[in-house]
């Protein structure tokens, strides 16, 4: 994702400090004009604005607070945003540092999978500091169609983690939907046509739905990844002594799904799992 982010970003003419653990595949960008840097520290040191989207919570650790990372080098009055879909407390302890530091920080996670960053149409929800997030809109405006901000540090990540809740538990109704209806002898697209368009219609059903009913399970959004936010929720909920009962149920049929070997496809995945409960 964040590859295509960069792309709007140079034909938006910004110019690009850029770090990627394999330099291959930030090839394009600096075809495209981005500058290539060894390492976050780097990037801090050349950059007063610095944005990153990894994996997971402990790589927005390395990158940060790691050696060569962007704490090493960050300068008086940057702005950090980190977008990867990460822990809240990480997000809490960033801004913290950032402000020891005399810097400022947002967490700006996404929703929109890679067709969102490549078309610059993601929702980008956002915790932080309210006058930083105006400086910063402009930015997001070239990256997301749907920006909002939430509230203080760490608000962005809890309104990213309600946003996985909700497509969690959507996504076993898409599944079940659909294997209901390739039983019943119903060609996929043609119900997809008609509860796509009404009261069971959602985003899910018309995107991953088709990829369903087109039997292509690549990834926009990989599963592992997905375990790796529902684990959060989870967590997050369990320290507000929160029960999901939902999200539960939906996490231990996703880790069935990883230990069948589906992690590296796209959450429409999961109808592969249920396929196999049903020796389809």
């Amino acid at each position: 994702m964040g590859n295509s982010m960069c792309v709007h970003l140079l034909n938006s003419n910004y110019e690009l400090y850029i770090f990627n653990r394999s330099k291959e595949k930030a090839q394009n960008l600096i075809e495209l004009g981005a500058h290539w840097c060894v390492n976050p520290k780097e990037i801090a040191l050349k950059s007063k604005l610095i944005i990153t989207i990894v994996g997971f919570p402990k790589d927005v650790t390395q990158v940060y607070f790691g050696p060569d990372g962007i704490f090493e080098g960050i300068q008086l009055n940057s702005i950090l945003v980190d977008m990867t879909t990460s822990k809240p407390q990480i997000a809490i302890e960033i801004y913290e540092k950032a402000k020891e530091k005399e810097a400022y920080s947002l967490d700006a996670p996404v929703s929109g999978g890679q067709k969102g960053a490549i078309e610059g149409k993601l929702a980008i929800m956002v915790g932080g500091d309210r006058e930083i997030f105006d400086q910063i809109l402009p930015i997001f405006e070239i990256l997301g169609d749907n920006i909002a901000y939430m509230g203080k540090e760490g608000a962005g990540q809890h309104t990213k983690m309600s946003n996985q809740i909700l497509i969690a538990s959507t996504m076993v109704g898409v599944v079940e939907s659909l294997l209901y209806g390739y039983k019943a002898g119903i060609n996929l697209d043609d119900i997809i046509n008609v509860i796509g368009k009404g009261a069971a219609a959602s985003w899910s059903i018309n995107n991953l739905g088709r990829q369903i009913a087109s039997k292509n399970f690549d990834p926009g959004f990989y599963i592992k990844h997905f375990i790796k936010d529902m684990g959060i929720a989870l967590q997050e909920a369990k320290n507000m002594n929160l029960s999901l009962p939902g999200l539960s149920l939906v996490y231990q049929f996703y880790m069935s799904a990883k230990a069948m070997g589906f992690e590296n496809l796209g959450t429409q995945g999961l109808y592969k799992v249920f396929e196999r409960m049903n020796n389809l």
